[in-house]
């Protein structure tokens, strides 16, 4: 993740100006305003670490949107513990020497976001855990939170999975909509074979016997087997083995814990889930911060 990328800056510039950090009045009218203070980021549960870097990004950002410069900063972590890593309960995951004021109005920024892109990362893992030794990939899909797909899906990527599409330009996915206002499967995808460019996939969601046979017939380069049972899946990717040997077979739909294994053990090579984004739960970090008994 570039952390100082124009993107991912404006996403916490965004969340800065949100919370008015730079008009912090509580923090203005109680702490001195040269007070220096060390900030601890603990993990209040077991899980997998994400957004570590947003730490520095949101103080440059602050210092530049502040009426007055607060000063350098540190953060430190220990070198095991890095995005993508599981972590304890009890654990710290980073540690903040800085203006005592700048760690205040940024606290909650921080803390949200990392709780956030851990929660996905932990459920991602708990996920790619599920498949393990099956060879199946899991993926995410585009049902993120609007303005945060870049770190949802880094998020991702810290949980071991990965990433598909991340917008409507990266690839070619004709899906039920596309059917039914394009005058049908074989159409649609007629017409997306012939328009695509160079080195561009079409993948096609399926839900029936008849979208199968349409899809295999038409020369579908990937297909996508939705809302299907773990028996209709292993039953289909049969039959496209059969006639397409080597396109990549995904599955979605629905997709929880309890069946996800199941799924894999069909025969597909990636499983997409929605939940990775779309219902994941924020992990619980805090906070702690003390006084440093120095000024700067």
């Amino acid at each position: 993740m570039d952390w100082k990328s124009k993107r991912v800056r404006t996403i916490i510039e965004a969340a800065l100006a949100e919370d008015k950090a730079s008009e912090d009045v509580t923090t203005a009218l109680t702490i001195p305003p040269r007070l220096r203070a060390t900030g601890t980021i603990i993990a209040k549960q077991s899980c997998v670490v994400s957004g570590l870097g947003c730490i520095p990004a949101f103080f440059d950002a602050f210092a530049k949107m502040s009426t007055v410069s607060p000063g350098r900063f540190e953060v430190v972590s220990h070198p095991e513990i890095f995005d993508g890593v599981r972590v304890k309960k009890g654990q710290a995951l980073a540690v903040i020497r800085h203006n005592a004021a700048a760690i205040l109005s940024c606290e909650r920024v921080i803390l949200n976001l990392m709780q956030r892109m851990s929660g996905i990362a932990t459920i991602t893992d708990e996920y790619v855990r599920a498949v393990a030794k099956t060879g199946v990939k899991i993926l995410d899909t585009r049902k993120t939170i609007p303005g945060l797909r870049a770190l949802d899906k880094y998020a991702v990527s810290c949980g071991g999975g990965v990433n598909h599409r991340l917008n409507l330009q990266d690839g070619i996915l004709i899906k039920n909509n596309h059917i039914s206002l394009g005058g049908g499967l074989p159409a649609a995808l007629a017409n997306a074979l012939k328009g695509r460019k160079a080195g561009q996939m079409v993948q096609v969601e399926v839900r029936s016997q008849v979208e199968l046979d349409e899809a295999i017939a038409g020369g579908a380069e990937s297909i996508l087997l939705d809302n299907m049972t773990p028996a209709a899946v292993k039953k289909a990717v049969k039959q496209i083995r059969k006639s397409l040997p080597s396109i990549p077979i995904e599955t979605s739909g629905n997709m929880n814990l309890k069946t996800v294994r199941a799924y894999a053990l069909a025969g597909v090579d990636f499983i997409s889930v929605g939940a990775l984004t779309h219902s994941a739960v924020a992990v619980d970090l805090s906070m702690r911060i003390s006084v440093d008994q120095s000024t700067f």
